[in-house]
């Protein structure tokens, strides 16, 4: 499998919620760093985000890829938390590899926070 339906797979995932799905392209022990969620694990951070959003939608972008086992997926989402503030925005995930290439070992989110601050802040205090 590419880098490129490795990030589709994972998309697809994300947009219908499935923590299952989310969870299998991950290697064990996985971590996530979030500008809205900090540092932690895959299982923690995917559960939280779903916690928090009623829909998500992404949109493709651009798909960086290197032989270096590191991958960058631009991408728009659409953010329907579960208060039903929407805020849309876009984002650029980069993620490391494992040895083999065809799972994540970490993922590192990039995005200004400022348009959605406020409604994240207001979903953690429901």
């Amino acid at each position: 499998m590419s880098q490129a339906d490795l990030c589709r797979i994972y998309l697809q995932a994300l947009n219908e919620g499935n923590l299952e799905n989310v969870l299998s392209l991950f290697v064990p022990g996985a971590v996530v760093s979030s500008p809205l969620y900090g540092i932690k694990s895959v299982e923690d951070f995917y559960r939280e985000l779903f916690d928090d959003t009623n829909q998500s939608t992404t949109t493709l972008l651009n798909v960086f890829s290197s032989n270096a086992k590191t991958v960058a997926l631009h991408f728009h989402y659409k953010w329907r938390m579960k208060n039903e503030e929407v805020v849309n925005f876009e984002c650029v995930d980069v993620f490391k590899l494992n040895s083999d290439g065809n799972k994540f070992e970490k993922i590192t989110i990039i995005y200004d926070t400022h348009p959605l601050r406020a409604a994240f802040d207001d979903v953690k205090m429901s």
